[in-house]
């Protein structure tokens, strides 16, 4: 049974260059990190998010994998210091974590 983790952030509009300025930083940072989940980023254009919203999401075969994963990114100091200059230009955020089915 596989798993996805999204990360859904929704940002200050006033601020979104730097939001995604920061964002591409962290996409580099996964390229160049080994271990680093990869995800895939999407903004909402009909929904119930708002466009300045930032959802990213990364498939993992097993929770104990998505887990995992969540921890090394915790622990990455590369990690924490993006985090630490985009969570400013934020205005919330939140994780949800699904069980993909095979019906």
């Amino acid at each position: 049974m596989a798993f996805m983790l999204r990360l859904v952030q929704r940002f200050r509009i006033d601020s979104q260059e730097a939001f995604w300025e920061l964002e591409r930083r962290f996409a580099e940072l996964e390229r160049q990190t080994p271990g680093m989940p990869r995800g895939r980023r999407m903004r909402p254009v009909a929904g119930k998010e708002p466009n300045h919203t930032l959802v990213w999401e990364a498939e993992f075969p097993t929770l104990s994998e998505l887990h995992a994963a969540l921890g090394v990114m915790e622990a990455l100091p590369q990690h924490a210091a993006l985090f630490e200059k985009q969570s400013p230009l934020m205005l919330e955020g939140h994780t949800e974590i699904y069980e993909l089915l095979d019906l």
